[in-house]
């Protein structure tokens, strides 16, 4: 027997394929998956999706799990994954409406608001830089960690952005190296409404909505004095991420929703 039951997750537009290996059922056939990841998440080839998820058992938390971007490199955490990792875990039985799992980031807390809205406390950020110029590339950045780095551009233009282009560039300059970073292009439409485009790390591209990005954008919007919480973030998919902070912690708010439950075949994506 070599199927794979998964589910396609998806928030707000960014993607996921989640695998529950929580028994340790799949150890034997996940052993090697690493290196086909990116396969399994090519578009128009296989399943498709930003990142593919496995769900795992956890000594001090409801579960744990291992992302990887849709390149199959490893990440630290992932707003809108964990959003869907709870929902998926709701709805597989795996955890109640409350409920905590564990990241390379840290312990993740998330609750289950209704049959759409998921709300998720992140781990505390750090490493926050204001404006800073980078020289070669003639540009002003702001720079955080919200378990993965962020560099965060405001612009009036954003719209008209050239993200793969402009993105790739800053997440490869040796400012961020050698892990590179996320980058986000930022607009401020009121003092409690921003709108963002991401160019995420391991995926490589712009993807329709980036949890840890919209709050990157949103902490750096209101350290600069341009915003106040909470913060609605809109993001490329027209989706909208709610930043709160409450009792010294931060959290996101917003929608996560099953797609689809299916089976692959271990042979299918050797090719």
């Amino acid at each position: 027997m070599n199927e794979i039951a998964f589910s396609k997750m998806t928030g707000l537009g960014n993607d996921f394929i989640f695998i529950n290996n929580m028994e340790g059922y799949y150890n034997n056939l996940l052993s090697n998956i690493i290196k086909y990841i990116p396969r399994l998440c090519k578009r128009g080839l296989s399943i498709g999706a930003d990142g593919l998820v496995i769900l795992g058992q956890s000594k001090d938390a409801d579960f744990s799990w291992k992302f990887f971007n849709s390149d199959g490199s490893i990440a630290e955490m992932c707003g809108n994954a964990a959003r869907c990792a709870a929902k998926y875990a709701y709805l597989s039985g795996i955890a109640e409406k409350k409920m905590s799992f564990e990241t390379m980031a840290g312990i993740i807390k998330a609750e289950i608001i209704n049959d759409l809205l998921v709300k998720t406390e992140l781990t505390s950020p750090r490493d926050i830089k204001i404006d800073n110029y980078i020289y070669e590339l003639d540009i002003n950045v702001s720079s955080i960690n919200t378990g993965v780095p962020h560099v965060v551009i405001f612009a009036d233009n954003v719209e008209n952005i050239n993200v793969q282009q402009q993105g790739s560039k800053i997440r490869n300059h040796k400012t961020f190296a050698p892990k590179g970073t996320n980058v986000n292009f930022c607009k401020i439409l009121d003092k409690n409404t921003i709108t963002i485009r991401t160019y995420e790390r391991g995926v490589e591209g712009e993807t329709m909505a980036c949890g840890t990005g919209a709050m990157a954008s949103a902490i750096i919007s209101k350290e600069k004095g341009m915003a106040i919480y909470p913060v609605n973030v809109i993001t490329k998919g027209g989706g909208i991420i709610k930043i709160t902070y409450e009792s010294n912690s931060y959290y996101i708010e917003a929608e996560a929703r099953l797609v689809f439950n299916g089976t692959f075949y271990r042979d299918a994506y050797i090719y």
